[in-house]
């Protein structure tokens, strides 16, 4: 069920250890309590309205594919079940419910991982001035939004909030993290990918690309933060895919073209988001969800 717009946790009166762009975490000791609001942030700049039922929709989807790859890699999720929560956020299980996981407590790797499995977005602008995206040359003469002949890790830094993430290569990966972890996280993330789009397009959905982070708890690797989101992904419906051109997108993508359209120098204030775009972008990202999980989830 959608309620209404919940931008920010001080309510529970509690220390907040991190405020994210989209998420607000607090600190357990050897767990974490991430509470997913429905903040929206589009390049890299938080919007000051918020997406009814975004944040739901963030850790509905994120719960999800976590149990659906924990073969491949284990991840953070311990539970998402408010009455399993520590006192005093148990108090809080009207507001916390359907948004809260509580996880294990990882050390953060310092980049994205970035898997594209087609040509779109920032990888298309690269492709089009340098024939190659983050280091990796590619056939001449693909299309816009064209499938790749495989899938691509392209990593990029991970901005501060009002700063933006920088795109790397794999080389510079294995420079700041050693050889042997970059290596195993460039395998994990190709597999979750092809998991993921195999799951996607079975429900008529593209997953064109996403993004993952890894964290490492006691020397191991784990997947952290979310997963397969309207955040973190580029979906597109499979029944109206044609390369060559922009595709109809079901993600933060529609919020980025509206503001793209706009005289806004994608730095704060950003600029007012009417009401039927938040309204439509709140439908996407539920519209997604009910696509990947189904609507009697």
């Amino acid at each position: 069920m959608i309620l209404e717009v919940l931008t920010d946790t001080s309510f529970l009166n509690i220390p907040i250890s991190k405020r994210g762009k989209v998420r607000d975490i607090y600190d357990l000791g050897d767990k974490l309590l991430i509470i997913s609001t429905d903040r929206i942030s589009a390049f890299d700049v938080v919007m000051s309205e918020g997406i009814p039922g975004k944040g739901i929709v963030l850790n509905t989807l994120s719960a999800f594919w976590f149990n659906q790859t924990e073969d491949i890699v284990p991840n953070h999720l311990i539970t998402t079940n408010p009455s399993d929560f520590p006192h005093p956020f148990s108090k809080h299980k009207t507001e916390l419910s359907g948004r809260t996981m509580l996880v294990e407590k990882a050390k953060p790797l310092a980049f994205e991982f970035v898997v594209r499995g087609y040509l779109s977005g920032g990888g298309w602008k690269e492709y089009l001035e340098k024939g190659s995206v983050s280091g990796i040359r590619l056939p001449a003469g693909l299309k816009q939004a064209e499938k790749l002949p495989e899938p691509i890790l392209t990593p990029s830094t991970k901005a501060e909030i009002g700063e933006h993430d920088i795109s790397v290569t794999f080389e510079d990966v294995v420079r700041l993290i050693g050889s042997e972890l970059a290596v195993k996280t460039k395998r994990i993330s190709l597999e979750l990918y092809k998991r993921g789009s195999e799951i996607a397009w079975e429900r008529g959905i593209i997953l064109a690309d996403t993004k993952f982070e890894f964290g490492l708890k006691d020397g191991e690797i784990i997947l952290i933060d979310e997963l397969f989101t309207p955040d973190s992904s580029r979906f597109w419906p499979r029944e109206t895919y044609e390369p060559g051109h922009d595709q109809v997108n079901m993600d933060k993508q529609f919020l980025r073209d509206w503001l793209e359209s706009l005289k806004w120098d994608k730095k704060p204030p950003p600029p007012p988001i009417p009401p039927e775009i938040i309204s439509q972008t709140a439908k996407l990202y539920k519209s997604i969800m009910e696509s990947i999980i189904g609507s009697g989830h």
